[in-house]
């Protein structure tokens, strides 16, 4: 999508806000011993409740309002009554559908208590994703995403998950351009364009590059003794920056 109008903008940032603070409210509410439908659910009541519909369930027909992955699952993991335990790694990614517009956000936490190795992880790829937004703004190369995710894996000593990107989002969950590889594909050579809205989302891991579909048709999995961590924004493209517009309201 391509912003044109004030009311894009506005719709756009409304559905982030929601998006953004219905995650940050999962990552509170989450507690050892409850399942991963239990925390769904609860996802599911906060985006009805601010008039939001799942994007994965209203788009792709998803069993969940929200894609929940524990541990060696990298995304899309189903909702089910597999139960958080205590020092597991989560990763929750939100998107939905509001007034006409969609937004994307996603983030990974730890369940107390927290393993150094995996404090380690969530802060290069928080790095990662600050690193490739800063590099945004029009007539850009698309690729320095990429180019600026795998240098901060580089320097940590993490992998990147190859088959799984980021995307244009706005009047679909998933649009044009629909895969922004992490890493640097020296090939690509589309460009960024004012207005466009995308999300940025590297996928950093412990060792993996590639992740493997489970019988359920949507999980996505690493080998067992990996680890991997997300961060997700949705921005919009400007002449000089990115505006990224997921941005919870403080607590």
């Amino acid at each position: 999508m391509i912003v044109k109008t004030e009311a894009d903008l506005e719709g756009l940032k409304r559905i982030s806000k929601v998006v953004a603070n219905c995650l940050q409210y999962m990552a509170r509410v989450m507690e050892p011993g409850m399942t991963t439908k239990e925390l769904d659910n609860l996802g599911g009541k906060y985006l009805e409740l601010h008039g939001a519909r799942s994007g994965p369930m209203l788009v792709y027909n998803f069993p969940g309002y929200t894609c929940i992955s524990l541990n060696h699952e990298v995304a899309h993991g189903v909702p089910s009554d597999k139960k958080i335990k205590a020092g597991d790694l989560i990763n929750i990614d939100v998107s939905a559908e509001l007034g006409g517009y969609y937004s994307d956000n996603g983030g990974s936490f730890i369940v107390p208590p927290q393993k150094e190795e995996n404090v380690r992880l969530l802060d290069a790829t928080k790095k990662a994703l600050n690193a490739a937004i800063a590099a945004v703004k029009a007539k850009e190369l698309i690729n320095v995403i990429g180019l600026n995710v795998e240098k901060v894996a580089k320097e940590y000593g993490y992998t990147i998950i190859e088959n799984l990107g980021s995307h244009g989002v706005g009047k679909s969950l998933h649009e044009e351009p629909t895969f922004i590889a992490g890493y640097y594909d020296k090939k690509d050579k589309r460009v960024l364009k004012e207005g466009q809205v995308i999300t940025i989302e590297p996928f950093l891991s412990t060792g993996a590059r590639i992740v493997d579909e489970e019988p359920d048709n949507w999980t996505l999995v690493s080998g067992k003794e990996f680890r991997s961590a997300q961060f997700e924004h949705t921005m919009v493209v400007l002449k000089d920056r990115a505006l990224v517009l997921t941005i919870p309201d403080p607590l």
